[in-house]
């Protein structure tokens, strides 16, 4: 197992009343890229100035390459960050932007253009020393900002929501750019976002946070396949949520029984009871469309009529709202990629089914 390069032990902080951060424990690996995913205010950019050396904690401690950060300054810290709106120095060149970390050290010149010619390079922008960072574009400037940090050769790279700024086309196109630099240069990548794509796509562990504290950490795959409370189950991609009461459990199946009166069974995710008040979740990509019911008493699925009230056409993410016939619950379902369906209409009805083992079911 690789050694952490970050780790924080019982770390709190507290504005006034407001406990922003709640006793956190854990610990990013060497060369991994870490995301701390969670809503507006539930306290991940006070956790990141407080690795940062911005903020002390009120309790615990933070480790950073093994070393103790207490009453350790931010520029004494072996970390760098990258903000969401960048702060270049406009009055300087590009060059001069990347080097200055450099210059305030007293590296000399000479070794300052080298390294920062190299780091250029690799950042897919060679020979860009002399220009204008308002000749750059934000994707440029992005590469800029972040050939800054790393020229310094920080243990952690810390990065504040740095793809809000940028327009969906961009943003989409940086994160595999982000991806594939942190490959290359093996640093430690500490990310902070609300937008759940990016922690997905980049992270190979993803922390969800939410009041302070992380309801679950790990890898994007067991987030979105295997969420271990119903907030990770909701934040974490699309879903259906069906409230209701557990009113039959048959080894790890519940059936849900919605005060609509919506009927459907699901995976209990922790230990439910009989009578017990839950929340199931379906996501859209797991529940099947057709016009024809007959292809679910095949399958031998439970299945559901529904009338089409929206159609959301969106390329490779299409999907229909509905509402289920007899207790008009809605759902949102994905259309399949194949085009069959590309017809439906709204007010149409149609059927819909999933298989119980891939919807999950809470305790609430």
């Amino acid at each position: 197992m690789a050694p952490a390069d970050l780790e924080a032990v019982r770390v709190s902080k507290r504005y006034g009343g407001f406990l922003a951060v709640d006793e956190l424990s854990f610990s990013v690996a060497r060369g991994s890229f870490f995301s701390i995913l969670g809503p507006s205010g539930c306290g991940k950019t006070t956790l990141l100035r407080m690795i940062a050396g911005f903020l002390s904690p009120d309790t615990g401690d933070i480790q950073i390459g093994g070393k103790a950060m207490t009453g350790v300054p931010p520029n004494r810290r072996p970390v760098n960050m990258v903000f969401q709106h960048l702060a270049l120095f406009p009055m300087m060149s590009v060059g001069e932007n990347v080097g200055y970390g450099l210059a305030r050290r007293g590296v000399v010149r000479a070794e300052i253009t080298r390294r920062v010619g190299e780091m250029l390079e690799r950042v897919s922008l060679p020979g860009a020393q002399d220009k204008r960072v308002d000749q750059l574009s934000g994707g440029q400037k992005q590469r800029v900002a972040i050939a800054r940090s790393l020229v310094l050769e920080p243990t952690l790279l810390l990065l504040d929501e740095p793809l809000g700024a940028l327009d969906l086309k961009l943003r989409e196109h940086m994160k595999i750019e982000l991806k594939q630099l942190q490959a290359a240069f093996g640093t430690t990548f500490v990310y902070i976002t609300h937008d759940q794509s990016e922690a997905l796509v980049l992270s190979d562990h993803v922390a969800v946070m939410n009041h302070g504290r992380f309801e679950q950490v790990g890898t994007p795959q067991a987030l979105y396949y295997q969420p271990q409370t119903p907030f990770v189950a909701g934040f974490v991609g699309a879903n259906n949520c069906v409230k209701g009461r557990a009113t039959q459990i048959n080894g790890n199946a519940v059936t849900v029984t919605s005060a609509q009166g919506l009927v459907m069974s699901a995976r209990a995710m922790g230990t439910v009871h009989r009578g017990d008040t839950v929340e199931a979740f379906v996501r859209p990509e797991v529940a099947s469309l057709s016009r024809s019911a007959a292809i679910f008493s095949q399958a031998g699925l439970p299945h559901y009529r529904a009338q089409i009230d929206s159609l959301l056409f969106d390329g490779a993410n299409s999907a229909v709202l509905l509402h289920e016939e007899s207790s008009r619950t809605e759902f949102r379902i994905a259309l399949p990629q194949t085009g069959h369906l590309s017809d439906l209409k709204v007010g149409e009805t149609v059927s819909f089914g999933f298989d119980p083992q891939r919807a999950v079911c809470f305790a609430s």
